[in-house]
């Protein structure tokens, strides 16, 4: 196992940059997800620690040694893509061990390595099978198995569940999960999902048009984002976002409605235009709360209701965990808990953070 060290990477494609100098340090045996929307730069990051992608500049080492010009193959790194990348002509045993045997390890050590990794991940019976006889959830097994019986490092997963249904990816998220904290090996996940990231990760980092937005435990990101982008990414729902401005002593929001300040916002200048911020699920229904809102769509799933309505000009989503008996069209009365508010400054979209 090692560490990883990112300094001050950069790529480029022609005069186009992409990466623009990125630093992650990541800690032997930690799990950490890169996470951002299409063309964040997180796949090409991957790729630049896997060494299939050249750096335009920066460092990057694994362990203590620095691999800018260190071939793929010689990197000590496992990766398991999206597409699974199996041969379709070879057994789930062939797939696993074929690293092995391009090395020439002894057929009984590859058979035994082979046999531990099946073990790990429920492949046994499956060993003598062909990819086409299995399911893409067995298919990404033996694409972890592969990666697991060449003892390397660090493993680098790029989006390996975004061609499982949804079902399927909760069952293989757990299970990767499960199978890290049993490793122990440094890993690197890249995802799209930030339920994936949320629920996966010792620490994510997030990324927006090649640049870092943020690095944190999952909580950390959630509870205090520093910025817009990170606010409304991290969650789902994504966060709800009210412009408006200072007042004497309340949020004056645009859409004609009152809403009390966090203990620190006093001290901010009357007038200032602040973006408040605060999450669906920190929203109650109140005959008294400051927000009264006409309900335009209710989505109940079950274990919670999903609530869209607008007051003034301003859509809301509240998120409840009782199962409230309301109808577009209906008028609620809507308070925020206070305490998990969040203020940003409305035209740099930064964090407005105690005094």
């Amino acid at each position: 196992m090692a560490s990883i060290a990112l300094e001050s990477i950069q790529k480029s494609y022609g005069s186009v940059p992409v990466i623009h100098g990125v630093d992650i340090d990541i800690e032997d045996g930690e799990f950490v997800v890169l996470v951002g929307p299409s063309g964040c730069g997180k796949s090409t990051l991957l790729r630049m620690i896997a060494g299939l992608e050249s750096i335009t500049g920066g460092r990057i080492s694994i362990g203590s040694k620095v691999v800018n010009a260190v071939p793929p193959k010689d990197r000590d790194i496992a990766m398991v893509f999206q597409n699974y990348a199996l041969y379709p002509h070879m057994t789930v045993a062939q797939n696993m061990g074929f690293s092995l045997h391009l090395r020439h390890s002894p057929k009984a050590d590859i058979d035994r390595r082979v046999g531990e990794a099946a073990e790990v991940l429920g492949l046994t019976p499956l060993l003598d099978r062909l990819p086409r006889q299995l399911s893409g959830g067995q298919r990404q097994r033996v694409a972890m198995g592969r990666a697991i019986v060449r003892h390397s490092q660090v493993f680098l997963f790029d989006e390996p569940l975004s061609n499982l249904d949804a079902k399927l990816r909760v069952q293989m998220r757990a299970e990767i999960k499960a199978l890290h904290q049993r490793l122990k090996i440094t890993t690197v996940y890249v995802t799209h999902d930030q339920t994936e990231a949320m629920t996966m990760a010792d620490r994510i980092v997030v990324l927006r048009d090649g640049i870092v937005e943020q690095i944190g435990a999952p909580l950390d990101l959630y509870d205090r984002p520093t910025n817009v982008f990170v606010a409304t990414f991290i969650g789902a729902p994504a966060m709800n976002l009210v412009a408006g401005a200072a007042g004497d002593s309340a949020f004056e929001a645009d859409a004609g409605f009152r809403l009390p300040l966090p203990p620190y916002a006093p001290t901010l200048p009357k007038g200032r235009r602040l973006l408040y911020g605060f999450r669906p699920e920190h929203m109650t229904l109140a005959d008294d709360g400051p927000i009264s809102a006409n309900v335009i769509v209710v989505e109940p799933t079950g274990a919670e209701t999903q609530i869209v309505a607008r007051a003034g000009d301003q859509d809301i989503v509240g998120l409840f965990r009782d199962r409230y008996q309301v109808a577009s069209g209906n008028t609620l009365r809507l308070t925020i808990d206070i305490s998990r508010a969040h203020l940003f400054d409305e035209a740099t979209g930064t964090r407005i953070d105690e005094h």
